[in-house]
Parts: structure tokens; C-alpha cells; sequence
């Protein structure tokens, strides 16, 4: 199978090109040579042109959704999926150019969610709803220092004038059936523009791991084995609405409110089956079985303000904004353990009720003032505040009576204030450019662990103040821009998500729980990266990143049960050559290829064991779109990751190869797209241990990734005039992906 694929590449390698196709209808003028005076009759001039898949802008690279094909019958995960340089792994969690701990924004605006609770989020968005997807290595100084990595997700919102309208449906099935919906709407008259979008998504799935776990002595022996096997179905529906007035008050000020809402429903159930050995003999017997789901909702507002002082250049702009959060999940499980005869030796039935509610409020404010001789200087302040409680109740079921255990029951309240001002010059010469920022942000938390009959209470308090700055050159090697070189440095901060500060434990499986960790402490990042960038042709960059206080999960072993939960580690790097190359040797066919090879490793302790791992790791992601005329179009595409390294575990390697067809109708306002994802279906996770104190496991997973698709998308509305607005809504990103 694998050779198929290096076959696939061998083919689909050769780089090409995406060429922007000009139609002009001819222009026609009457005779002139007798008369000046004889009217001019001009026929209407229209321009069609595709954007291309990627383009570099100074400070992000940008992917325009709508040149995927297969962005119409996706959610928004998996188009986040296709995105070079973007991996996401199989608990839902999002790297950038081979570095995790990424703040994944909205329109600028966190959504206050990381793991899993954030692909579920992302799932509910339909991929017709998303306009681009900005990249950013190296925020500057006016975002938050929070994440590695920035990515942010703009959705459609048409500044045409007059009401214009998009619509997007799209059907998937592999072993079970998913569709994606949404619609665009738009209307701008003179000083008002309305737009809203709607998005509806469904998805079953299924997901198989199976686990070899072994036990030692201390004296290397082992001891003990246990087979695991689970399987998990699943059912999830999502809804997205978005509504939001912009107002120009004047010709330079605009005031803007935006609303928001997202609901979340996911159900199923998870079965589990082990066999336990003990020195290789059959001891007994193990089965499980999860039933349960949770309802999320996200309802956001916004109001914002920009104002522009005349042609001088001079901005200020301000937004405020409220985020609240629901929760509401519940799991009801039941355990049973057999003799190795298969009699039953004893059965615990229990049922968890998990409650949730975060309230957010931020207000943010930014200034821009040019001076003299290409200078400019920005400014800004930011507040947040966040409040979190959660609730976690346990309950032993014996028959239709439940008791509640409070000593496995928890009560955590979670509140933190956030301020932060920062400062950034620019100047630029004729070849040579420089932006220096700096940024300061101060942190205070409580968290507070609510006692009980049998669990005593406990709480703690976290203040501290940091500063961020930020530089970045840039020179050009000819004075047509052609050829440039940039250098950046940055200092970055990854704070522990709300969550994951809860010391309460969940259980997956009769073998597997998972815990907070309130005693995490920030991770801090330096960056150092040179790059070298011809046209929109050639992209090469060289970093290297070393964090200290790495988060990670970790996994302790108490009684052949694995409690995963985040640690601090000492320090790690990484050092990351990335390569893009985008050409176009033909005219009918574009190829964009991103090649990233890294070396990553860790150093530190965990649970008494020496913890300093170090791999290499390649990833190659191709793209190939193919232009066959009378509105006919493709994709060819794939996808390989070389062994990984994610905390105490090895990830295989692996590959996946994707497809897609296209064909214009209504006059190019219309498309009916096909697209295949996983084709060989080889996206399936290999894990292995390392570093586990007297313990180690072999992990096989899969999901339903193989799937055909078909989608239909359409534009429709009058077009009469342009006007753009200026405002930037980004108030929200320092909480973002700091929820699970």
C-alpha cells in the first residue's frame, strides 16, 4: 500500500501552477476619426478570476478556502486538515509547522476551547462557511503572546453592495453518512451592512483502538499483560449563526455589533473488552460499556468602533466583547470482571453528571499613527476576565438507586484577570525594513477546589507579570522585490488551558483515567527564524524554538491503570527547516508543495523515570489542481508524516491521499463538486511508549476517514458598488484554546 502512494507522488510531485484566467468581452468604440464629439459606446468589461491556494503576505500566509474542492462537503477540522503546513492529530489537537500549542482564532475571537471540546467546535462549522485561513509564525506585538502559533479562520462576509448570497450543501459517506450545510447572506446599502451566516453539520462516526499493555518488576520482569480493545461509535450535530451590522456613521467612522451563536450535541457509546494474563497465564476477563453524550452552546457578542483621522493615516479602533459558555454532559457506565472460566467475579455501576458554565468579558483598543519617512508606531491595551465552574458528580448505581460518592466527586471555580499594553515601531527604507514590539501581560488567577463530606477543600492563588518583545527584519536582495530575506525573534507564552487546572478524574475505561493538573505553570518559547521568500514562487525557512516548562500529558501507572495528566517538563527544542515551492509550468495545472523537516527533543523527569527523547521528523503535504476548461477542474493530493514524537509516545508513520472534481454550472455561479479523502484509507495511528515507570503499551487506532463526498455550492444576489471597512476583531485572542 505504501508503494502505491511513493507511486502517487513519484506522478503528482512535479511541481506546477495555477494561472488566473482573464475573459474580457471585446470593447467596442464607434468611429472617432470624423468627430471628437461622437459618443463612445463601451460593452461591459467582466473579469473572472480564481484566487490562488496560497499567498504570502509579509507577516502570514494565507490559504483561500474557496480553491479547495473538497472545502464544500467538509467541516471545518478537516479543512484545517488539508491545510499545508497544519496537522492535526487523533485527540483533535492542532499543530502549525510542526509546533503545537497553537491559538486557533474565529474572525480574530477565541473560542475559549482546546482538545477536543475545540474539534467538536470545529466540526459544527461547515467548511462553505469559511472565507481563508490566515498563518501566522510569528505574531507580531498587537496579538497576544499566548500560543505558539497563530491561526486564524475568517469566515465569508460578502462587502459587495446591494444582497448577495451564498449557499453551500455537501454529502460524505464512508461507513457512515456526514453533511455539512450552509448559507451566506449579505446586504449593503449606503452607510448599512448586514451579513449573516448559518451552518448545520451531522456526523456519525466510529473510531477502533486496540491496546497491548505489559507490566514489569522492578527487576525488569514482567509481571502481567493486558489486551484491550475499544470500540466507540458516536453521533454529533452541530449549528453556527452569526449575525452583524456594520453602520458608517460618517465617511470616516464605523461602528459595528456582531452576534453569535454556536450549539454542539454529541452522543454515543464506547465498548470495551480485555483479557488480563498474569505471567503469561489467562487470569481474567474484562468488559465495559459507556453510554452518554453532552450539549454545548457558545452565544458571543461584539460591538466595535474605528476611526480613521482623515488621509493621515491615523486609526483608532476599539471592540468589547462577552462570551458565555454551557456545558451540560453526562456517561453512565458499567464494569464487569469474569473468572478466566467466564463466571462473573463482580460489577460496578456507575454514572457521571458534568456541568459546565464560563463567562468571558474583554475589552480591547488599538491605535495607529504614521509618521514621517515610512515610520509608523501602534499601540493598544487589552482587559479580560474570565470565570469558569465546573462541576463533576459521581453516583455508584446499584439497581434504579444512585448514591452519590463525593469522594470521587469534585467541585472546581476557576477565575482569572488579564491586562496587557503593548508598543510596536516600524520604519523602512528603500531595501531594508525593521519592526520592533513589545508587550507586557499580567496574569492573576484563584482556582478553588469545593470540599465535601469526604473530600476537604483546597484552593490556590497565581500572579505574575511578563514582557514579550518582538523583532523583524526584512531586506530586499533587488529592488523589484523578487528576492527578500526576513529574520524574527519572539518570545511567546503557552498558559495552561481552564480545564486541564481541574485536579478532577475522568474515567475513559476500567484501565485508563485521565486528571487536571493544578499546579501547571506557563510555558515560555523563544524563537529564532531566518527566512528567504522568491516571489509567490519559492518559501524556505529556518528556526529553532527552545520552551521551557514544556506541557505535555504524561502517564503514571498505579495498578495496571494508565492516569494520564499534564505535567511540566524541564525544557525542549526544535529545530525546523520549511519548505514551500508553488509553480505553474503549464497553464491548466498548479502544484504546491510543503516539505518540513525538524528535529525535536525533550529533557526532564517524569514519575522518577529520565525523560530526554529526541527524533527527526519529515512531513510532505501536496497539492495538485488540474484547470480542463468549459468549467471543468481537479484536485490531486496527499498527505505523508514520518514518526512523531508527542510526549511518552512514538507515533508511526503514515500517509493519506485525497481527490476532488469540479464542474461550474448556472453561468459559473453554481458548482457540483466530487472529492475522495483517505483513498488507500491508511490514516491509521501506531503509538508506542517510552519512558512509562515499569510499564509499556502498543496502541492501533482508526476512524472513519476513507470517504466520497459530493457537494453543491451557489452565489446569487445583485452587485452594485463596493465599500470595505477597516476594523480588525481580534480583542479576543488571549483565552483562546484555553478550554477542554
Amino acid at each position: 500500500m505504501k508503494t502505491r502512494f511513493f507511486l502517487i507522488l513519484a506522478l503528482i510531485i512535479p511541481i506546477a501552477g495555477l494561472t488566473q484566467t482573464t475573459e474580457k468581452k471585446p470593447i467596442q468604440k464607434k468611429d472617432t476619426t470624423k468627430t471628437a464629439d461622437k459618443n463612445i459606446n463601451l460593452k461591459e468589461v467582466v473579469i473572472k478570476s480564481k484566487r490562488p491556494l496560497i499567498q504570502m503576505e509579509i507577516d502570514k500566509t494565507v490559504v483561500n478556502v474557496a480553491s479547495m474542492i473538497s472545502s464544500a462537503s467538509s467541516n471545518t477540522l478537516e479543512v484545517l486538515e488539508k491545510t499545508p503546513g497544519v496537522t492535526v492529530n487523533a485527540n483533535g489537537e492542532i499543530s502549525l509547522n510542526g509546533r503545537g500549542g497553537v491559538m486557533v482564532l474565529i474572525d480574530g475571537r477565541p473560542t475559549y476551547m482546546g482538545g477536543s471540546d475545540l474539534a467538536s467546535y470545529l466540526k459544527s462549522i461547515p467548511g462553505g462557511n469559511l472565507d481563508k485561513i490566515e498563518l501566522m509564525d510569528n505574531p507580531p506585538a498587537r496579538y497576544d503572546a499566548a500560543g505558539n502559533a497563530i491561526i486564524n479562520i475568517r469566515m465569508k462576509r460578502n462587502r459587495i453592495g446591494g444582497f448577495t448570497g451564498n449557499l453551500s450543501s455537501g454529502y460524505t459517506q464512508g461507513k457512515f453518512a456526514r453533511n455539512n450545510n450552509s448559507l451566506n447572506l449579505n446586504y449593503n446599502h449606503k452607510k448599512i451592512n448586514v451579513f449573516s451566516n448559518i451552518g448545520y453539520s451531522y456526523e456519525k462516526n466510529y473510531s477502533l483502538d486496540s491496546y497491548n499493555r505489559s507490566f514489569f518488576s522492578p527487576a525488569d520482569v514482567q509481571t502481567s499483560r493486558v489486551f484491550l480493545n475499544n470500540e466507540q461509535e458516536y453521533k454529533n450535530d452541530g449549528l453556527n449563526t452569526t449575525l452583524g451590522i456594520d453602520y458608517a456613521a460618517t465617511e470616516n467612522t464605523t461602528y459595528g455589533v456582531q452576534l453569535g451563536l454556536n450549539k454542539n450535541q454529541k452522543n454515543g457509546y464506547l465498548n470495551s473488552s480485555s483479557n488480563n494474563y498474569s505471567f503469561d497465564k489467562l487470569d481474567s476477563l474484562g468488559r465495559g460499556y459507556i453510554t452518554g453524550g453532552d450539549e454545548k452552546t457558545n452565544l458571543n457578542t461584539n460591538f466595535n468602533f474605528t476611526h480613521r483621522f482623515g488621509k493621515s493615516g491615523k486609526e483608532l479602533s476599539a471592540d468589547a466583547s462577552y462570551l458565555r459558555y454551557t456545558g451540560t454532559g453526562n456517561q453512565s457506565l458499567q464494569n464487569q470482571v469474569f473468572e478466566s472460566d467466564g463466571l462473573l467475579s463482580g460489577s460496578n455501576d456507575f454514572l457521571y453528571h458534568i456541568p459546565a458554565v464560563m463567562n468571558i468579558y474583554t475589552i480591547k483598543s488599538d491605535y495607529v499613527h504614521p509618521l514621517k519617512n515610512k515610520t509608523k508606531i501602534e499601540a493598544g491595551f487589552k482587559w479580560s476576565t474570565v470565570k469558569n465552574d465546573n462541576k463533576s458528580d459521581y453516583y455508584q448505581v446499584e439497581g434504579q438507586q444512585q448514591t452519590i460518592d463525593n469522594g470521587r466527586s469534585n467541585h472546581f471555580k476557576y477565575r482569572e484577570d488579564f491586562s496587557a499594553a503593548y508598543i510596536s515601531a516600524q520604519k523602512a527604507w528603500k531595501q531594508f525594513g525593521i519592526q520592533l514590539g513589545l508587550r507586557a501581560e499580567h496574569t492573576s488567577a484563584e482556582g478553588i477546589q469545593l470540599g465535601n463530606s469526604a473530600v476537604a477543600g483546597s484552593s490556590f492563588t497565581k500572579s505574575y507579570t511578563q514582557f514579550f518583545p518582538s523583532v523583524f527584519l526584512n531586506y530586499k536582495l533587488d529592488t523589484i522585490s523578487r528576492n527578500t530575506l526576513a529574520f524574527a525573534l519572539t518570545r511567546r507564552i503557552n498558559r495552561p488551558n481552564y480545564q486541564v487546572l481541574n485536579p478532577f478524574v475522568f474515567y475513559r475505561d476500567q484501565y485508563s483515567y485521565t486528571s487536571g493538573n493544578p499546579e501547571l505553570v506557563p510555558q515560555y518559547q523563544y524563537r529564532y527564524e531566518l527566512k528567504y521568500q522568491f516571489k509567490q514562487t519559492l518559501r524556505v525557512g529556518l528556526s529553532y524554538n527552545h520552551f521551557t516548562n514544556v506541557i505535555f500529558n504524561t502517564t503514571n501507572v498505579v495498578d495496571n491503570i494508565f492516569i494520564t495528566k499534564p505535567e511540566n517538563v524541564t525544557e525542549g527544542y526544535m529545530l525546523l527547516l520549511n519548505t514551500g515551492v508553488s509553480l505553474s509550468p503549464a497553464k491548466w495545472w498548479y502544484s504546491n508543495t510543503e516539505i518540513l523537516l525538524s528535529k525535536m527533543g525533550l529533557d526532564g523527569q517524569a514519575y522518577g523515570e529520565k525523560l530526554n527523547p529526541s527524533t527527526y521528523v519529515a512531513r510532505i503535504n501536496l497539492l495538485n489542481q488540474f484547470q480542463f476548461g468549459k468549467g471543468w477542474s481537479a484536485e490531486l493530493g496527499g498527505y505523508y508524516a514520518s514518526r512523531d514524537l508527542n510526549g511518552q509516545t512514538f507515533t508511526a508513520g503514515m500517509y493519506r491521499a485525497n481527490a476532488g472534481l469540479q464542474k461550474k454550472i448556472l453561468k459559473d455561479k453554481g458548482s457540483i463538486r466530487f472529492n475522495m479523502d483517505d483513498i488507500f484509507h491508511s490514516w491509521k495511528y501506531e503509538n508506542r511508549s517510552i519512558a512509562l515507570k515499569q510499564a509499556y503499551f502498543y496502541q492501533a487506532s482508526e476512524s472513519d476517514t476513507r470517504r466520497f463526498g459530493i457537494a453543491f455550492t451557489y452565489s446569487f444576489g445583485s452587485e452594485t458598488f463596493a465599500r470595505k471597512s477597516k476594523h480588525r476583531d481580534n480583542s479576543l485572542d488571549e483565552e483562546k484554546g484555553r478550554m477542554q
